[in-house]
């Protein structure tokens, strides 16, 4: 069988992490981040990154990246935008499909007809881009919603 990928595996253990207090988006990520107190869904996708070995480097911030549509720009026009996510991908969302991405998480794997599931900081049912908790998340590429996968290039050199 082959391993879990290393990413994945360390945003799973992160699985029912809450900001404290209850929505402040203070959190161990923004502190790491150096950007504590504003939305973290980044800020965690940076981090999981870094802790597992794979940094994503300077995307905006020294760290990674903070902004979803920084980190959407930057994958883009570094050509690491893929159709074909694989556990450890990235994922963005674009909730109201007006260009601007809102959200990101981290791929974990197809379900079945166009579904798949994500791992995702700062999110909660009924709040998908500040719910301030850790969660497993059901999405769709079929749904009314944009999404977008990135294979950031630091998976390949190591």
């Amino acid at each position: 069988m082959k391993p879990m990928p290393k990413v994945l595996e360390l945003a799973i253990k992160q699985i029912g992490y809450k900001e404290e207090p209850a929505n402040s988006n203070k959190t161990k990520y923004g502190k790491w981040f150096g950007y504590d107190g504003v939305a973290w869904c980044a800020m965690a996708v940076s981090w999981c990154y870094a802790q597992s070995g794979y940094p994503l480097g300077n995307i905006g911030y020294p760290k990674g990246f903070a902004g979803c549509q920084t980190g959407y720009n930057h994958f883009l026009k570094t050509g690491e935008i893929t159709t074909n996510p694989q556990p450890d991908d990235i994922v963005l969302y674009d909730w109201n499909k007006d260009g601007r991405f809102d959200h990101t998480g981290i791929f974990e794997a197809w379900t079945h007809d166009g579904k798949f599931t994500a791992i995702e900081g700062n999110t909660a049912v009924g709040n998908d881009s500040n719910g301030g908790e850790y969660m497993r998340r059901d999405r769709s590429i079929r749904d009314k919603y944009r999404v977008v996968f990135v294979h950031p290039k630091v998976l390949d050199k190591f």
